[in-house]
C-alpha cells in the first residue's frame, strides 16, 4: 500500500476535521437542550419574556437608526458637493463658485458721474399751495450703454386674532410642522398665487442648474484691521462685495425680471417691472457702483414700460418703484427717473376713487381701473396709509397737486375716525364705508407697522407744520407703551407684544424691529426723552433675536417667555424660523448709531452681515432666504432673493458703517419705508 499522496493527505485531513467540527457542533446543541430543559419553568419565563422585549426594543428603535444613517448619509453627500463645487472663499469676498467664462454677459462700461447732489435749501414761492419747491437737482447727461441680456393669512404664520396656546406649548409643537408654500410681500400680505411665475429654465433660457451649495458656513471670519479707519474701510468694501454677489446673480439669471432665484438660476415675476433693478437703483449710486448703476440706467430708459395691462398693488408699487425712481433723482438729477415716476404715479391714480375715498389695494396700470382684492373689500390700513411721503414728493417735483392731495385726504379721514384705543388702530379699513374693520386687534406688525412709521416721517418731510400728524404719533407711543411693551421673565428684554380684544399675546414680527429707529428719529427731533429709552431697551431685544439663535439670523417672528424662571427668553414656533433677508433690524441699527455714536450697534451689523455670508450666500451669485435659523448645518434654502435685500438691507448696512454723517443727512432726509429718501421740505418762515 502506498503512502497516501500530498493531495490524498490534505483530503483526509479536511475530511477529519469536518467530522470534528461536525460532531462538536452536536454535543453542543444536545449539551444547550440539556441545560434548558435543567432550568425550571420560572427561569424559561424569565429568559423568554427578555428575549422578547429586546426583539421588541430593537423594531422601535428601527427607524430612528436608518434616519440616523440617513442623516450621516445626507451631511456626506452636502460635504462632498461642496468639495466638489466650492471652491475656499474669505468672508466678504465675491463668488465662491464662478461662472464660466461664456455665460457672463460682457460688463457695460458705466459713466462716470459725479457726487450726489444735496438739494440747495432755499425755498423759491410755490406755484400750488402747501407743495414746496427745491431747485431741481442739476441734470446730467448719461450716454447709452449696453446692459446685460388682505384677508388672507400673511407670511406671518402665528395667528395674530384668537391663539390659545401659551408660549411654553408652542415649544412642544411637532417639529415637521411646516408652512405651505406662499407668495409673501415684504410687510407680509399674501400675494396671489397667480401673480407669481417660476418658469423651469434659467433667464438665459437654459436649463437651471441643480441646486448649488451655500458658502462654507464654517468657513473662519477673516479678522478686521484693529485701525478704526482700517476697519470702516474693510467694512465698506465688505457691503459692496455683497451687493455685488447678489447683483451678479440677478444679473446672469433673472435680468429685467422682478425677483432673482438663486438656487434654481431662473426669476420670479410679480408685477413684471424689474423690482430689483428700479429697487436697487440709488443703493447702487450711494455705493458707488458706477458701471452696475450704468446698466440698470440703460435698462430702464430702453425697457421699463408702465404701458401693460397688469394688476400691481398700490403699496408696493409706491415704495418700491415710485419711491426708487423719486429717489434715484432727487440723488442724480437725471431727468429720466422724474419721468419714468409721473408716468408711474398718473397711473396708479385710478386706485383713489372709491366711494370713501380709501384706496383699493390694486390697480390695472395698463387699463386704469382698480379693485380690492378677490376675497373682501378691505384694504389694509398700514398700505393706505404708508404711500403719502411718495405721493407728496411727486407733488413736490412736478408742482401737480393732485398726489398730495388724495393721500392727505386719506390721512385726514384716519385722524377723526373712532375705533382706535389709546392712539393704536386696527389693522383694515373698508373702501366702501371708509370705517375701522375688525376691530378690537391692535398690533405694530404686518397691516399695521408703517402706519405709525409714516405719522412721524410725515411730520419730519413737511418740514414740522402738520399738527395732527404728531398728534397721532404722540399718543400713539403712549398707547404703545400702556398695551403692548412688555418685559420678558428671566432676561427682563424689553419687547412689543400684540392685542386682541383686551388679550396679550407675546408675539412679536421681526418686521417691528423699525420701531427702535422710528422711536430715536422722533427723540432726534425733539419728542419726549423717554421715546429714546424705549428705542434702546427694544434694540437689545431685536439684537438678541438674532444672537440667540444658531444661524446668527432672526426668525420671523418670535414668541417671548413671560414667566420670571431662568429659562429661554425667546422662543420659536417652527413654522415662524424663516428668514427673508429683511431690513429692519439693521435700519434701527442705522439711526441708533447715527443719533449715539456707540460702536456696539455697529458692531452688532456687523455679525449680522456675516450671518447672511455664512448662511444664505449663494455659489454663483444671489442670496437667498432660508427656512430654518436654528439648523446651522441646513437652514434650508427657499430659492427667492427679495428686492429689499438689495434695496434696503445692504443699503442699510452700508449707511451704518460709513463715517460720512453727510452721506443721506438725517437733517436733510427722510427715508420711506422701502429706504428710498426724499428731501426734508424746509419750514415756512414765521
Amino acid at each position: 500500500m502506498y503512502p497516501p499522496s500530498r493531495k490524498d493527505f490534505i483530503s483526509l485531513t479536511l475530511s477529519d476535521a469536518h467530522s470534528h467540527t461536525y460532531n462538536n457542533g452536536k454535543h453542543r446543541r444536545q449539551s444547550c437542550l440539556r441545560k434548558w430543559k435543567q432550568l425550571s419553568r420560572l427561569q424559561r419565563s424569565l429568559v423568554l419574556l427578555l428575549l422578547a422585549l429586546i426583539l421588541i426594543f430593537g423594531l422601535l428603535s428601527y427607524p430612528s437608526i436608518t434616519q440616523e444613517w440617513k442623516s450621516f448619509s445626507d451631511r456626506d453627500e452636502w460635504l462632498e458637493l461642496n468639495d466638489r463645487e466650492v471652491k475656499d472663499e474669505l468672508p466678504d469676498v465675491q463668488s465662491v463658485l464662478d461662472l464660466p467664462a461664456d455665460k457672463v454677459p460682457p460688463p457695460a462700461a458705466g459713466p462716470h458721474v459725479g457726487p450726489a447732489v444735496d438739494p440747495d435749501p432755499a425755498v423759491v414761492e410755490p406755484k400750488a399751495p402747501n407743495i414746496p419747491i427745491f431747485p431741481k437737482p442739476p441734470i446730467k447727461n448719461f450716454p447709452n450703454k449696453r446692459g446685460p441680456p388682505s384677508m388672507r393669512k400673511d407670511g406671518n404664520i402665528s395667528d395674530t386674532v384668537g391663539e390659545k396656546k401659551q408660549v411654553q406649548e408652542v415649544v412642544q409643537e411637532e417639529e415637521g410642522e411646516q408652512d405651505k408654500e406662499k407668495i409673501v410681500s415684504w410687510r407680509g400680505a399674501m400675494i396671489e398665487a397667480d401673480q407669481a411665475t417660476e418658469p423651469p429654465p434659467s433667464a438665459n433660457g437654459k436649463e437651471a442648474a441643480g441646486p448649488p451649495a451655500p458658502a462654507d458656513p464654517a468657513a473662519p471670519a477673516e479678522p478686521l484691521p484693529l485701525d478704526d479707519a482700517a476697519r470702516t474701510v474693510a467694512r465698506l468694501e465688505a457691503v459692496r462685495d455683497a451687493f455685488r454677489h447678489a447683483w451678479k446673480g440677478y444679473k446672469d439669471y433673472a435680468w429685467g425680471h422682478d425677483e432673482l432665484k438663486p438656487i434654481s438660476r431662473s426669476f420670479g415675476e410679480w408685477f413684471g417691472l424689474g423690482l430689483t433693478i428700479i429697487d436697487s437703483l440709488d443703493t447702487m449710486w450711494i455705493l458707488g457702483l458706477r458701471e452696475e448703476f450704468a446698466e440698470a440706467r440703460n435698462w430702464v430708459e430702453k425697457e421699463l414700460s408702465f404701458d401693460k395691462s397688469v394688476d400691481v398693488n398700490l403699496f408696493e408699487t409706491t415704495i418700491r418703484v415710485l419711491g426708487g425712481l423719486l429717489s434715484t433723482y432727487n440723488l442724480t438729477g437725471d431727468p429720466l427717473f422724474l419721468d419714468k415716476a409721473k408716468d408711474i404715479g398718473s397711473r396708479l391714480m385710478p386706485a383713489f376713487k372709491t366711494p370713501s375715498k380709501i384706496p383699493f389695494s390694486d390697480v390695472n396700470i395698463g387699463k386704469g381701473t382698480a379693485h380690492p382684492p378677490r376675497w373682501t373689500s378691505d384694504s389694509t390700513l398700514a398700505e393706505v396709509t404708508s404711500i403719502q411721503l411718495e405721493f407728496r414728493e411727486l407733488s413736490r417735483l412736478t408742482q401737480d397737486p393732485q398726489y398730495q392731495e388724495v393721500v392727505n385726504e386719506v390721512m385726514r379721514l384716519v385722524h377723526k375716525l373712532p375705533g382706535k384705543h389709546d392712539g393704536l388702530v386696527p389693522m383694515f379699513i373698508n373702501t366702501n364705508s371708509g370705517q375701522f374693520t375688525h376691530k378690537g386687534v391692535f398690533t405694530l406688525g404686518a397691516r399695521a407697522d408703517s402706519y405709525y412709521e409714516y405719522l412721524l416721517k410725515q411730520w419730519i418731510q413737511g418740514g414740522k407744520t402738520e399738527d395732527d400728524l404728531l398728534e397721532d404719533y404722540l399718543q400713539a407711543v403712549e398707547g404703545v407703551k400702556k398695551h403692548l411693551v412688555r418685559q420678558t421673565g428671566p432676561s427682563k428684554l424689553t419687547f412689543i407684544g400684540e392685542l386682541s380684544h383686551t388679550r396679550f399675546n407675546p408675539k412679536m414680527d421681526h418686521l417691528v424691529c423699525f420701531l427702535p429707529g422710528t422711536l430715536a428719529l422722533g427723540a432726534h427731533n425733539g419728542l419726549p426723552g423717554d421715546h429714546m429709552d424705549l428705542a434702546v431697551q427694544l434694540m437689545e431685544t431685536c439684537h438678541q433675536m438674532y444672537k440667540q439663535m444658531e444661524t446668527g439670523l432672526s426668525p420671523e417672528i418670535a414668541h417671548f417667555n413671560l414667566q420670571a424662571t431662568d429659562g429661554q427668553d425667546v422662543f420659536v414656533k417652527p413654522a415662524d424660523r424663516h428668514n427673508l433677508l429683511r431690513p429692519e433690524t439693521v435700519e434701527s441699527l442705522f439711526y441708533m448709531y447715527r443719533f449715539t455714536k456707540d460702536t456696539k450697534y455697529r458692531d452688532w451689523g456687523w455679525d449680522i452681515l456675516q450671518s447672511f455670508n455664512n448662511h444664505t450666500k449663494v455659489p454663483g451669485g444671489g442670496y437667498t432666504s432660508i427656512n430654518n435659523v436654528r439648523d446651522i448645518e441646513n437652514p434650508g434654502p427657499r430659492d427667492k432673493m427679495e428686492s429689499f435685500f438689495l434695496g434696503e438691507t445692504l443699503k442699510y448696512l452700508y449707511l451704518l458703517f460709513s463715517d460720512n454723517m453727510e452721506l443721506l443727512n438725517l437733517d436733510k432726509y427722510v427715508f420711506n419705508t422701502e429706504a428710498h429718501a426724499f428731501p426734508i421740505w424746509p419750514s415756512p418762515p414765521k
